[in-house]
């Protein structure tokens, strides 16, 4: 349960203000269908996210014990200095939307999600815990936590939100998770 908790809270926590946020909140603004893109959001998630926790544990599967937690605790710290630089949209990519509102959604947070935070935080979460179902349960309940309410009350915009003080508090929770590891 605690691979569970953690991944949920971490996930959760990092895509606010997030590229995938805003890509979700773009989305909402374009398609009527507001299920299709929780559907496209929730799918396309849970498939990278379970790539990159599969990724995470056999590559970690392969290092010493030692090196191991040394490398993770390492990737969490790293995490916490990324978080503190704030995402905004690449260019909006329009040729996917005449696909629909699942397909576009589908897509698109597939390939913003690749090699994004939340993904590598996948990655180092699946190889410190070792429980592949729990931290993809984890992480896909958390970007659904932070981006569905995005997709159903896109009016309520991000800019009442107070970023700066949300990306430090996700950088400290990332910084404690490399703490933690070191100690445990």
């Amino acid at each position: 349960m605690e691979a569970l908790f953690t991944s949920t809270l971490t996930v959760a926590v990092a895509e606010i203000g997030d590229k995938t946020q805003l890509l979700a909140l773009l989305l909402a603004a374009r398609f009527r269908n507001k299920s299709a893109i929780i559907l496209g959001i929730f799918l396309s998630t849970l498939i990278n996210h379970f790539a990159a926790a599969w990724l995470g544990q056999f590559a970690f599967g392969w290092l010493d014990p030692q090196w191991a937690t040394y490398l993770i605790a390492a990737s969490f710290f790293a995490i916490a200095i990324w978080v503190l630089v704030p995402d905004k949209m690449d260019d909006d990519d329009n040729r996917f939307y005449k696909l629909g509102a699942f397909a576009a959604t589908f897509i698109l947070f597939f390939i913003a999600e690749m090699g994004d935070k939340t993904q590598i935080a996948t990655v180092v979460l699946a190889a410190k815990y070792d429980a592949l179902s729990m931290v993809v349960l984890g992480t896909t309940l958390g970007m659904l936590i932070a981006n569905v309410p995005v997709v159903l009350l896109g009016h309520f915009s991000a800019d009442k939100l107070p970023m700066k003080l949300i990306h430090r508090l996700c950088a400290l929770l990332f910084a404690l998770l490399g703490i933690a590891t070191l100690l445990y």
